[in-house]
């Protein structure tokens, strides 16, 4: 039996599996000949057929995503939501710099495929990301500035998603107004992306959650996270896929800069559905923390509110996220913001402190958002 089983071992190398089942069982009635000489030909195998297992429900969750656009977070299922963040920790693990696959020999899931990003609004993360991201997955990336599309000035919005469509396989758009987005959605024959606009920022909720599976593991249910700030764009999309992920939510706003309502209610509707707290709202920042796993702010002048800046900033007054702040959070809580930032909105303490994540949190764009690009291709 010693013979025949040093015989077979090695020819483990050479079979294909249906699944790692096939090898456990093999191993229960055979592992007094699995000897150390054959242990890494065995986690070898066992490895690959893992990762083709998790591959294979990655690929599973995200087939209704195909030809889908993606407008913001409350359009995902819970499991369309998890996918996604799936497979962006994989697209991390091929492509990124700790990657053990050569650059040239890692997976081009985007050849022969191509994006179109119109940009009114400019931004450093949503375009390196965008653009370095379309290049590793074997595609290619065309920015158009303000400069380049005025859209609904020289051409209408409908046409220019018709045109676009003919020459592109995605339109990504950072827009002011959702309804720009909502209006290329419509007549676009090719999936969009919002990459931003006035009422959703999805792309910056993955990346979020993204980060913050990262640091607590991938399931973050009943993780508890505080939100203090403007009841914006991010905020919205945060709410509702903190609350798919089972968390929490406390926030924290001033007067007048409250969530929209329609978003509120949505999301005591998913709070309903996934079992979590009620939402805690108040106006004291020192009353969100408390319990925190996760404190997140954001600029509390988005661009094109530059005139309000001193109102606003006045109005922010005991806002700012510093130690003393971070303090009323659970022990070991972390930090988070989708940057630009500013020093009234969080502290050089907290900001570059071990607690804070927003350098994973900016890396994380990129992953994502090749995520959603080859969920929506049905190359995932």
């Amino acid at each position: 039996p010693v013979q025949a089983t040093t015989f077979l071992i090695p020819s483990l190398e050479r079979l294909s599996f249906r699944s790692s089942h096939a090898l456990a069982f093999w191993l229960d009635n055979n592992i007094m000949f699995a000897s150390l000489r054959y242990s890494p030909v065995i986690t070898n195998i066992m490895s690959n057929q893992m990762t083709k297992r998790c591959q294979s429900s990655i690929a599973a969750s995200l087939t209704g995503m195909n030809g889908r656009n993606f407008l913001s977070i409350d359009e995902l299922s819970n499991d369309e939501l998890s996918g996604l963040l799936d497979l962006s920790h994989q697209y991390k693990s091929t492509y990124g710099k700790e990657s053990t696959i050569p650059a040239l020999e890692a997976p081009k899931p985007l050849a022969g495929e191509s994006l179109a990003m119109i940009f009114q609004k400019r931004s450093t993360r949503t375009r390196v990301s965008t653009e370095t991201g379309t290049f590793l997955l074997g595609g290619h990336a065309l920015f158009l500035g303000p400069q380049d599309v005025q859209l609904g000035v020289n051409e209408s919005m409908r046409d220019t998603a018709l045109v676009l469509s003919r020459f592109n396989s995605i339109v990504l758009a950072r827009v002011f107004g959702h309804s720009d987005i909502e209006e290329l959605a419509e007549h676009a024959t090719v999936p969009v992306i919002n990459a931003l606009s006035d009422r959703h920022h999805p792309l910056q909720t993955l990346a979020d959650l993204m980060a913050l599976q990262q640091h607590f593991g991938t399931d973050l249910s009943g993780k508890t996270i505080a939100w203090v700030g403007d009841g914006n764009n991010v905020l919205h999309d945060l709410m509702y896929g903190a609350t798919k992920m089972g968390m929490n939510l406390r926030i924290a706003t001033p007067t007048g800069y409250e969530p929209d309502p329609s978003v509120m209610s949505l999301t005591e509707q998913l709070v309903t559905e996934n079992g979590t707290s009620p939402i805690v709202t108040t106006t004291d920042a020192s009353v969100a923390v408390q319990g925190a796993d996760v404190v997140v702010t954001d600029t509390w002048v988005s661009m094109g509110q530059e005139e309000e800046y001193a109102k606003r900033v006045a109005e922010f007054d005991g806002y700012q996220v510093n130690s003393s702040l971070m303090a009323k959070a659970n022990e070991g809580a972390v930090f988070l913001h989708c940057l630009p930032r500013h020093q009234e909105e969080v502290h050089d303490e907290v900001f570059y402190s071990p607690a804070s994540l927003v350098f994973p949190e900016a890396e994380n764009r990129m992953w994502t958002v090749m995520a959603v690009m080859a969920a929506q291709l049905g190359k995932a």
